[in-house]
């Protein structure tokens, strides 16, 4: 019997969107930016407000689809070594999370690490976290940085800065194609 978290069922959502973002916070992570630029974020703010309420659900769900492709990519590279995924990947990053307290607040960090395990098994981020509700606002910084979290330890694996945004990238330019 099919599972109703089966991506096969999840909407994609505008993972163009939410690869700019993520590809964003990247790049300031990795020029030693951590301190929020109130201009980018100022930017980042009217961007998300000029979507409305259906274009920030498309923003999350590419996020949510994000974090999916991520965690396969993944998946795929631990079974080529003999690891599990969620043993070899979700505890570092939840480690991560805890030591992120203004952004990981410690009721969220089991949402985030749910994401992720959610992704590891096959199924849709998105619709595993919609099981439990609409987002809420405490939801939407984590998400991203979920995702960041996530693209930032695919690079890290593959030893470049750029792996994570040019797998997603190339993933969308052949679907594109068929």
């Amino acid at each position: 019997m099919p599972s109703p978290c089966d991506p096969k069922y999840a909407p994609v959502g505008d993972v163009g969107a939410a690869l700019m973002m993520i590809d964003s916070r990247l790049k300031a992570v990795y020029d030693n930016k951590t301190e929020t630029d109130p201009e980018q974020q100022q930017m980042v703010d009217q961007f998300a407000a000029s979507l409305g309420p259906t274009g920030i659900d498309a923003l999350l769900d590419g996020a949510c689809t994000l974090i999916f492709m991520l965690m396969r990519w993944l998946r795929l590279a631990c079974e080529d070594h003999d690891k599990d995924v969620i043993e070899y990947s979700v505890p570092p990053l939840v480690a991560t999370m805890r030591m992120m307290p203004k952004t990981f607040r410690p009721e969220v960090i089991p949402t985030m690490a749910g994401l992720l395990v959610a992704a590891a098994t096959d199924l849709s981020p998105n619709l595993w976290r919609a099981q439990y509700g609409r987002w809420t606002e405490a939801e939407m910084n984590p998400l991203e940085a979920t995702a960041v979290l996530l693209a930032e330890h695919v690079n890290r694996i593959a030893d470049d800065h750029d792996f994570a945004t040019r797998l997603i990238t190339e993933a969308l330019s052949s679907s594109d194609e068929e």
